[in-house]
């Protein structure tokens, strides 16, 4: 144990010094310093966005249950024939002209702060499984002890940056109040940014109140300080429970994250070219909105292609024509000068194994060279987004961690060239004792919180533990050692006072 925990405050160390010189992990978001990968040229391009436009101007969208936000297309220009709304061409990119290209979403820690949008990458755990599991216990319920988990392994972890939204569903608790406990657990338990509740227009407001309590009023109606994730119900519907949580943040002037759900072959066409212009027109629709209920309100293009197994019925995850599909939507969020949220570590493996890293590897890859602003979904997706894995967890916090160094890209510069060590060793020797090599020994690679490198042997001796293993150990280990954040005391207590008082008004729902 004493050697683990020096392997531990050795590579804390490291990481630090990364950090203090601008690489590696502990920094709160990222830099990209390697180009985004762009796959098809202009004249695809526009194809895209013309065959969207043409989705938009003749079949329409259905906007449901949702009176204002009908009113708002007429005034904008749109034709409006009861819940269906058509669109001229243009007609969105014009509102969308409005909305940031980049802004600042606040931290309680203002060391915390993150950029989205430009260049900025930013880590969060995965979002909305019900249930969560353990090799110890297997697939389970999630809790709200469960809850609090999470948010502790990713605060106390450099390799995120924002600690997510319902990072699993803590069923324990009446339905129409968990928004409050989960709210209140990323304002107490974490001092990075964070996401609100969306399942109902009141439920938002909640959400953002609370974070009104912890930031002041009036810093909140000109900062960002939270954001919430709506989906489309596709294919081309918005329901009144989306929209008008999607308005509730706007006019908060707090950011949505617009996100289509298109299952190849079920909400959209099983052809890739298809379910993009199909989530184009989704969500330029969505993020416009926003702008018609608040000019200037932060916005994030979101996008979640996946496919489906055409034989079976079932969904899968991690598959490379989503991965490749999240290149197209990264060149167009760009020409419409938006943040993006894209892809992420998706997997339908229900265990932490070969299957889960392969698939969840590939997505990932595909958020980095998509251009990806926020990365929801960073790490815990298993199971088809079912469970919530703290095993995968872990092994995904290693892979985040890879990603910091990757992002960097490769700096050039006299003392990275080393001619001088070439000098100093010449032919036939070896570095490991030179004076560049002892300049960079602890800072030069990224170093692995789970990675077994020892020789076989060495490996056998020890127990012969698989990356499971190992990472079951890490998250026991990581919750003992947590400590949470100072927060102010009359903050806390009226965050408490509030919490209680609107649990106190209504009762339990459980559906």
């Amino acid at each position: 144990m004493d050697e683990v925990r020096h392997q531990r405050s050795g590579r804390a160390a490291r990481q630090a010094e990364r950090s203090r010189k601008g690489g590696g992990v502990g920094r709160p978001y990222i830099l990209r310093n390697i180009p985004t990968y762009d796959i098809l040229g202009e004249e695809n391009l526009l194809k895209i966005e013309a065959a969207a436009d043409r989705i938009l101007a003749e079949t329409g969208i259905e906007f449901r249950d949702d009176p204002v936000v009908l009113d708002h297309w007429r005034q904008a220009g749109a034709e409006v024939d009861g819940v269906l709304v058509r669109f001229p061409p243009g007609l969105l990119r014009e509102v969308l002209r409005d909305a940031p290209a980049e802004f600042t979403q606040h931290a309680r820690n203002p060391q915390k702060s993150v950029v989205i949008g430009g260049r900025s990458v930013v880590f969060a755990p995965a979002y909305g499984s019900p249930f969560v599991m353990d090799v110890d216990r297997g697939r389970r319920f999630g809790t709200l002890e469960d809850f609090h988990n999470f948010i502790k392994l990713a605060q106390a972890s450099p390799n995120f940056h924002h600690s997510g939204g319902t990072i699993c569903e803590p069923t324990d608790i009446a339905v129409n109040k968990r928004h409050l406990d989960m709210v209140m657990a990323h304002l107490t338990l974490s001092d990075r940014p964070f996401m609100g509740s969306v399942t109902a227009e009141d439920r938002a407001e909640d959400s953002i109140d609370m974070a009104r309590i912890v930031f002041g009023r009036d810093f909140v109606d000109s900062h960002c300080v939270i954001l919430g994730n709506v989906n489309v119900n596709s294919p081309l519907v918005w329901d009144g429970t989306m929209t008008r949580s999607l308005r509730a943040y706007a006019r908060a002037n707090q950011a949505a994250v617009v996100v289509p759900f298109i299952l190849g072959g079920a909400m959209g066409p099983v052809t890739n070219a298809g379910a993009i212009a199909q989530s184009l027109a989704e969500t330029m629709a969505g993020c416009a909105l926003t702008q018609l209920e608040r000019k200037g309100a932060p916005v994030i293009f979101g996008n979640f292609l996946s496919s489906m197994s055409l034989r079976s019925g079932s969904p899968t995850f991690g598959t490379p024509e989503p991965a490749i599909g999240s290149m197209v939507i990264g060149q167009l969020a760009r020409r419409l000068n938006l943040p993006l949220r894209c892809s992420g570590n998706f997997t339908t493996s229900k265990l932490p194994d070969a299957q889960a890293m392969m698939e969840g590897t590939m997505s990932m890859l595909a958020a980095i060279h998509c251009g990806a602003n926020f990365i929801l979904h960073s790490a815990g997706f298993l199971d088809g987004l079912l469970s919530m894995s703290y095993e995968k967890f872990m092994l995904d916090d290693d892979l985040c961690g890879s990603l910091h160094s990757y992002l960097d890209g490769v700096k050039i510069d006299d003392d990275q060239l080393a001619v001088d060590a070439f000098a100093e060793v010449g032919p036939g020797n070896h570095f490991f004792g030179c004076a560049h090599t002892m300049a960079h020994y602890e800072t030069a690679f990224w170093d692995s919180a789970l990675s077994d490198n020892e020789p076989f042997e060495k490996w056998e001796a020890a127990g012969a533990a698989d990356a499971a293993t190992r990472a079951n150990r890490a998250w026991k280990q990581r919750l003992a050692e947590y400590e949470a954040p100072p927060m102010d005391i009359a903050t806390r207590e009226a965050l408490e006072s509030f919490v209680a008082e609107r649990k106190a008004g209504m009762a339990d729902m459980w559906y």
